[in-house]
């Protein structure tokens, strides 16, 4: 079954180039690139070749040069990656695979071609970024046109994620957020950013018709009026949802098979061991006498 094309691929990769020649603003791809550099430290293993996989510009390639062999940058299709199996170390991207389509594939292309116990380290936009603008837009066109049409892309959860990473056959898989505060002299110098980045609406359920001016006009109310300090500045959330595991290896740690354990427990934790059915009773019985 053919996975749904949400995003239109080719006008994102258009955005990406007009961004570099207005200027992009990389301050969220250069503090990603400066936490991948930071994570691979703690990792007490070398990395002889490496990829990083779809990053616009180069922050991640110079924030860990000095920490693995040879990296090269991949400016191919993430959904269709050229790698032999068992070839990489070590896979990174920074602020790319969120805008793939078919991104359970691409999770298994990448575990494909790390060698055993190779590392893959990742950063996507998560699912409750822009919420601001996600919300001034729905409410302004709702008020000015009687409906509300896809702008900003529908990101995915960090629980989605670990899931995914788990179905792709990865050992010791590990997700988590950081949450990034940015704050604007208007909503206007938030779009101006956004545009900056590559990150225009590239949905493929995007309307073809441009914005209203009534309708950015409301949409600019709104953001000030439900999303700004007392100084006048707005607030913009970017989640970052980080992404981490290994292919498969035997030196790994295992978890260990049910009923294999050697000390209960209530015995390590030096507590009085109580069934399931006593702790029901006893929790409805308080809960009958307080009433």
């Amino acid at each position: 079954m053919p996975h749904p094309l949400i995003f239109d691929r080719r006008l994102l990769r258009a955005r990406r180039a007009r961004a570099m020649t207005l200027g992009p603003a990389t301050f969220l791809l250069d503090r990603v690139a400066g936490d991948i550099a930071e994570r691979l430290s703690a990792v007490l293993r070398a990395f002889d070749l490496a990829v990083d996989l779809g990053t616009p510009a180069d922050a991640v390639r110079r924030a860990i040069a000095g920490r693995v062999g040879t990296i090269a940058a991949v400016v191919a299709d993430e959904e269709a990656l050229p790698f032999r199996d068992a070839s990489l170390d070590l896979v990174v991207s920074a602020l790319a695979l969120q805008f793939v389509n078919d991104l359970p594939g691409t999770l298994i292309q990448i575990r494909r071609a790390l060698k055993p116990d190779g590392l893959f380290l990742a950063a996507l936009i998560g699912g409750d970024s822009l919420a601001e603008l996600r919300a001034a837009f729905a409410e302004a066109e709702a008020e000015v046109e009687g409906g509300v049409s896809p702008r900003v892309a529908p990101f995915a959860d960090m629980r989605d994620l670990g899931a995914l990473l788990q179905r792709a056959g990865f050992a010791l898989p590990v997700t988590d957020v950081d949450r990034v505060t940015v704050r604007y002299a208007s909503p206007l110098a938030l779009m101006h950013d956004l545009r900056r980045m590559g990150a225009g609406n590239a949905l493929t359920e995007r309307r073809r018709t441009p914005l209203r001016r009534a309708t950015l006009r409301r949409v600019l109310e709104i953001y000030a009026g439900r999303f700004a300090d007392p100084d006048g500045r707005v607030r913009a959330t970017f989640e970052i949802v980080w992404l981490s595991g290994w292919a498969p290896h035997e030196s790994q740690q295992q978890p260990l098979k049910p009923g294999s354990a050697k000390t209960r427990l209530a015995d390590a934790l030096r507590t009085q061991e109580i069934s399931t059915g006593e702790k029901a009773e006893r929790s409805f019985t308080r809960g009958w006498r307080s009433r």
